[in-house]
C-alpha cells in the first residue's frame, strides 16, 4: 500500500509556464555556452548548479566555481522576475488530488531540483503551507539544500521517507515531468512514475525506468488504488 506520494515541483504539480527552462537556459548562454534543447531536457529537474555546470561544459565553457555561481545567481533573478511577471499556478487537479491522497492517510511530499531560496517563495506565491496538520497542503518539502545531491541520486525521497515516516521504500511512488525525476525514483526503490504536464511525450517517458505513465498527478489518487 501507498504511504507517500513524493511530487516534484515545476512541471508536476505546478505550472511556471515553462520558466524554469527560461531562465537556465538563459543564465547558461549568458556565458557563452549554447543549449541544445535535448541537453536542456536532459538535466532539466537536476540540482540548478549540477544543471549549470554539466551546461556550460557542454557548450565549451569552463564551468570554474566563480562563473557557475555567476551564472546560479543570474538563473535566480531571471526565474524570480518571471514568476514576479506571470505567477505560477498548481496545475489542474492537483490540490484535489493532494488533498484526496491525504484524506486517505497517504503522506505528500514535495521535492525539486531547488534550494529553499527558491522552493520556498514559490510556494508562499501558490499558498501552499507545509506540515503534519489538515490545514496545510502538504506533509513535507525537500529541496537541494538538504540533502548531498539532487537528482538522479535518491537522497531527497528518502529525506521525504524520514520526514514523513514512512520506513519501506515499497510503500512510496514518486512522480515527475523529467527524466531525472523518473530515473531518482527508481534510484530510490519507490513506484517510479512519469506525468505529462512538462516537456516530455508520452513516448519518451515510457522508454525511462518508470513503472507508470500518466496524464497529470490528478490521475495518482485513482493509481494507489491499485497499489494496495
Amino acid at each position: 500500500m501507498i504511504e507517500l506520494a513524493a511530487l516534484d515541483m515545476a512541471g508536476t504539480t505546478i505550472d511556471d509556464y515553462g520558466m524554469v527552462y527560461t531562465a537556465l537556459q538563459q543564465a547558461v548562454e549568458e556565458t557563452g555556452a549554447p543549449v541544445a534543447p535535448a541537453s536542456l531536457q536532459l538535466w532539466m529537474g537536476a540540482d540548478k548548479v549540477s544543471a549549470i555546470t554539466a551546461l556550460m561544459e557542454l557548450g565549451g565553457q569552463e564551468p570554474a566555481p566563480d562563473r557557475v555561481a555567476a551564472a546560479f545567481g543570474r538563473f535566480r533573478t531571471i526565474l524570480d522576475d518571471g514568476y514576479r511577471a506571470k505567477p505560477p499556478v498548481a496545475l489542474p487537479g492537483v490540490p484535489e488530488a493532494i488533498a484526496t491522497l491525504r484524506a486517505r492517510g497517504i503522506k505528500v511530499a514535495l521535492t525539486t531540483g531547488f534550494d529553499d531560496g527558491v522552493a520556498r517563495p514559490l510556494l508562499d506565491m501558490l499558498g501552499w503551507s507545509v506540515g503534519p496538520g489538515a490545514e496545510c497542503t502538504v506533509d513535507a518539502l525537500v529541496t537541494t539544500s538538504d540533502v548531498a545531491a539532487g537528482r538522479p541520486a535518491p537522497y531527497m525521497i528518502h529525506r521525504a521517507m524520514e520526514r514523513t515516516g514512512v520506513v519501506s521504500v515499497a510503500a512510496v511512488l514518486a512522480a515527475g515531468d523529467t527524466a531525472v525525476d523518473v530515473q531518482a525514483g527508481r534510484n530510490a526503490g519507490a513506484v517510479s512514475v512519469g506525468v505529462l504536464t512538462g516537456k516530455l511525450t508520452r513516448e519518451l517517458l515510457a522508454g525511462l525506468p518508470c513503472d507508470h505513465v500518466l496524464d497529470s498527478v490528478a490521475d495518482i489518487p485513482g493509481l494507489a488504488e491499485t497499489q494496495r
